[in-house]
């Protein structure tokens, strides 16, 4: 007995010293972050957490607050979350003796003239003792997984925003251009009336007259494509929200334009009755991103795709020093004590040595399956490898994404500069062309090819805007903002809960209020 309570003094003292395999220390050979982003001003972390709000758009606003609340994907990933803490716990529970069984049976036979009873009650232990940091190890990889899924929610949520913002400037885009569509068209009709009438009265061929139709047509050609494009958006933003189409298209259209002319007719003439309100038809929102101010590299570390890459690096490498244990001999301490009869008296009790205790050491060792081990652990350092691989292409691109976004609003923000002022132009242009062909200055192709860039010009400028909006939600979300404002909520709601509950499976603590928020440990994973 002393021999056996030395083993397992000894055997508990090596397991909390031995782990085999690599220590994680983090990713190496990281590619050098990029120091050209550096300006004049630094870009704040609450710029960058609420960015959307740069938009200064209440309907925006409120889509992604519905989006977070809402979102399947996310929920999804909330459960996730409560699987890998269910794992940890498994892993956690393996430190322990590993057999708990309590068994027993109760059996009669009957034999020639004998009635032969027999009953057995037995309660087995076995723990197999973490000599070389099996189980340390898998505890390890759990933990990381578990970070990995906190990472993984903060991703797709980080996504999620910048989906239902980009949905929404493409949907506000279309807008923009179903308006100038439409008001295109009404100027189109009233142009191709007018070469109507000159024609019948012999002052214009019919040439100018199917040109000024020709014009008219294309412009209502297109406008089903870009309702189909609106159309597109509304559905996209449904399915991130998951709310029914029609719910969303009463949210998105609740301040509806107004219906003040934007045109007026004197006698044969087609006359704008003010730039300004035809310029200002604006519906797509604009954000205030100083693309001049600075912007610190070191943000990229915030990244969720990074985090997430870096914990699937922790997990191979503890899967190494897993692996590694299986080429030594594992440790065992065994105990039974049970109760076991047979009975040739037809008695279903009997006494004596009935009543057994065994306890004692155990060790198993694959000793003939080193090579199968070895290769095993080869597959999975050769993992290990990639994923640091993976990492590593993961902060190039995330260098990339930025760099894209950044240069594609400063010149896009130029683009669509240049782009007001030719519209400008050519509305002061369509103006005076009208004027003009109506004292008879110009000819009746001058006033159609006004008309003609000025249907150009407009479209072109609804989406250089909306262009201009998505390079800056590109530019947020290459910079990892959004995730943010999970910190300290729950990462289930309340409804998800009470389903489960209804199941009638007991879930313990894990449901409790403490444990389905972002604990601060888990919010210092950046």
């Amino acid at each position: 007995m002393r021999i056996l309570l030395l083993f397992v003094l000894f055997t508990l003292f090596i397991s909390g010293c031995t782990k085999l395999g690599p220590d994680f220390t983090g990713i190496a050979n990281k590619p050098p972050l990029p120091k050209e982003w550096q300006k004049d001003q630094n870009v704040s972390d609450a710029e960058l957490c609420e960015w959307w709000k740069e938009f200064h758009d209440e309907t925006l606003n409120l889509l992604i607050e519905k989006a977070y609340t809402e979102n399947l994907d996310l929920k999804s990933a909330g459960l996730r979350i409560l699987q890998a803490r269910a794992a940890l716990g498994i892993s956690e529970a393996l430190i322990y003796p590993q057999v708990q069984t309590l068994s027993g049976n109760l059996a009669s036979s009957y034999k020639g003239a004998h009635n032969i009873n027999s009953a057995g009650l037995n309660f087995d232990i076995g723990w197999e003792i973490d000599f070389w940091g099996k189980y340390a190890r898998g505890i390890e990889a759990s933990e990381a997984n578990l970070y990995l899924s906190v990472a993984s929610y903060r991703s797709i949520l980080t996504t999620l925003i910048a989906e239902v913002a980009r949905n929404y400037i493409n949907y506000r885009t279309a807008q923009q251009r179903i308006i100038y569509a439409k008001r295109n068209i009404a100027i189109q009709e009233r142009v191709a009336k007018m070469t109507e009438v000159q024609f019948n009265s012999g002052n214009v061929s019919e040439l100018d007259m199917q040109q000024a139709r020709t014009q008219l047509y294309n412009t209502r050609a297109v406008l089903p494509g870009i309702e189909l494009s609106r159309l597109k958006s509304r559905n996209a933003l449904a399915v991130l929200l998951a709310i029914p189409n029609h719910k969303l298209e009463k949210l998105l259209n609740e301040k509806k334009e107004s219906n003040e002319k934007y045109f007026s007719f004197n006698r044969d003439v087609i006359q704008l009755s003010g730039i300004e309100t035809f310029f200002n038809a604006a519906v797509i929102p604009i954000a205030t991103f100083n693309p001049y101010k600075k912007i610190d590299a070191s943000l990229l570390k915030r990244r969720p795709d990074l985090q997430v890459a870096e914990f699937q690096s922790h997990i191979a490498s503890a899967k190494i020093g897993q692996n590694e244990t299986l080429l030594y001999p594992s440790f065992s301490l065994f105990g039974n004590i049970g109760y076991n009869t047979n009975d040739f008296g037809g008695s279903w009790v009997s006494t004596g040595d009935a009543i057994g205790v065994s306890v004692g050491p155990a060790f198993s060792w694959n000793i003939f399956q080193y090579s199968r081990i070895k290769n095993q652990i080869r597959i999975v350092d050769a993992t290990f490898e990639q994923s640091m691989f993976n990492y590593n292409k993961t902060l190039l691109n995330a260098i990339r994404d930025v760099d894209d976004s950044l240069n594609g609003y400063i010149l896009t923000n130029r683009q669509l500069q240049e782009n007001e002022k030719a519209l400008k132009a050519n509305l002061r242009a369509f103006n005076l062309s009208a004027i003009q062909y109506n004292n008879g200055l110009v000819t009746y192709q001058r006033l159609l090819s006004t008309v003609e860039k000025l249907t150009t010009i407009q479209d072109a400028y609804a989406q250089l805007k909306g262009l201009t909006s998505l390079n800056a939600i590109l530019l947020y979300k290459a910079l990892g903002g959004g995730w943010q404002i999970s910190e300290g909520n729950a990462y289930i709601s309340q409804e998800t809960k009470e389903h489960i509950q209804k199941r009638g499976v007991d879930w313990g603590k894990y449901l409790d209020d403490n444990m389905t928020r972002f604990p601060k440990r888990l919010n210092n994973v950046k």
